[in-house]
């Protein structure tokens, strides 16, 4: 495995709202980890319509889910106000300890449990260093803070080869 393969998601999907979550849960998912900013609504938004319902059908499913930011209290609290999930704030992703407590509380273990997020070296690697399947969507917005907006010129690069790489591997 070459360095950059560190950071390569187990799948790249264009946004979160088109993950066949169904097949997931009947492939053994039972947990979902997400990450809110550009994952979920744009940097900063509270909940939406499509949000609230898409947390709404993960339930009805049998989906346990919990929120996994690096933000602080006030803005997980504001958008999960009407998702209603567990939540962790200030995650210090990609340290594992978020991940693993996101876990504990959801009642899963890395065999059941997948991540979506829309970074790669905070996201993706942190899932990635835990153990977990993660899925890489595009970001919502392209308005995003400063050091958010150095890191996707990097995180171009990466998937630049791992999109290569899943050429060569799908031949």
């Amino acid at each position: 495995m070459n360095f950059l393969q560190t950071f390569y998601p187990n799948r790249y999907e264009n946004s979160t709202y088109s993950i066949d979550f169904e097949k997931l849960y009947k492939e053994g998912i039972r947990g979902l980890i997400f990450d809110i900013d550009n994952t979920l609504v744009p940097h900063g938004f509270p909940a939406d319509h499509k949000a609230i319902e898409l947390f709404d059908n993960l339930r009805k499913i049998g989906f346990k889910c919990c929120l996994l930011s690096n933000n602080k209290e006030p803005r997980v609290k504001m958008f999960n106000e009407d998702i209603n999930v567990d939540y962790i704030f200030k995650a210090n992703k990609p340290k594992r300890s978020g991940y693993r407590k996101a876990m504990n509380l959801m009642g899963t273990d890395v065999k059941t449990t997948v991540f979506v997020g829309d970074q790669l070296f905070t996201d993706v690697w942190g899932a990635k260093r835990t153990g977990i399947y993660s899925i890489l969507v595009k970001p919502i917005n392209p308005k995003e803070e400063i050091q958010i907006v150095l890191k996707r010129y990097v995180e171009k690069i990466v998937l630049f080869f791992y999109k290569k790489h899943l050429k060569k591997i799908t031949k």
